[in-house]
């Protein structure tokens, strides 16, 4: 592998593999790549505080270390980039454990929470051709839908159009604690930070179809319990 950074000038593995790896944003990259997002404009939607020239100045240098190859318009992971995964995966783990807590008000962009969880939707629960899921924020003025259509989820800041199945209510920061695994979704529902409006039949499924991140067992596994839960 060959890298264009300056490098940390010492003989060892890891600041080699610091010289691929150790740059703002490259590792967030890799976790997106990791969860199958793999064409550019998807990429940048879901890393929005990253500029579309350095994401791609970061596809081009994972690109020449050998961690991704373009084929199309896709950038797929290739051996090498592929055995990262415990690696960076296991960096998530510890974040769960020793550096996560409460969200922070300049972290919840409902945006691109409705743009992951999306990522994530269990299609094969959904009956029918089209479904459509509303998301409504309670101290958000904007609104989102979840667009799963023939099998393929797609998210839209206006109104598609078609009629909406299940609305998702909820505040920010109460549907990314649930998201990822801080708050367990029963109680959300309990006390109504999270609620499901549609026929029956549908809502009950919503738990199941709204897969949580890939990092939630983690974060619940260490996560401290919240003593308003448990009085609940």
């Amino acid at each position: 592998m060959t890298t264009t950074t300056a490098g940390y000038g010492q003989y060892c593995p890891i600041s080699r593999a610091l010289d691929v790896l150790g740059e703002r944003w490259s590792l967030l990259i890799l976790r997106d790549l990791f969860l199958g997002t793999t064409r550019f404009n998807d990429l940048a939607r879901g890393l929005p505080g990253l500029s579309r020239s350095l994401l791609a100045k970061r596809l081009r240098q994972f690109e020449r270390a050998g961690l991704i190859e373009k084929l199309g318009t896709e950038h797929l992971l290739t051996e090498a980039g592929s055995q990262l995964e415990p690696i960076l995966f296991g960096l998530g783990e510890w974040g769960a454990r020793w550096t996560f807590g409460a969200p922070q008000q300049d972290e919840l962009d409902a945006a691109l929470l409705v743009w992951w969880m999306h990522t994530r939707i269990d299609t094969s629960m959904l009956p029918g051709r089209r479904q459509v899921l509303q998301v409504r924020f309670t101290d958000d003025i904007r609104r989102f839908w979840i667009v799963v259509e023939a099998a393929v989820p797609s998210v839209c800041e206006t109104d598609p159009g078609y009629p909406v199945d299940v609305t998702i209510s909820a505040d920010v920061a109460g549907l990314y604690e649930v998201w990822l695994g801080r708050m367990p979704l029963p109680h959300a529902q309990r006390t109504g930070r999270v609620m499901f409006t549609g026929p029956p039949a549908l809502t009950r499924r919503m738990p199941a179809v709204l897969r949580l991140s890939p990092v939630a067992g983690y974060v619940s596994a260490t996560a401290r319990p919240d003593p308003a839960a448990r009085a609940s």
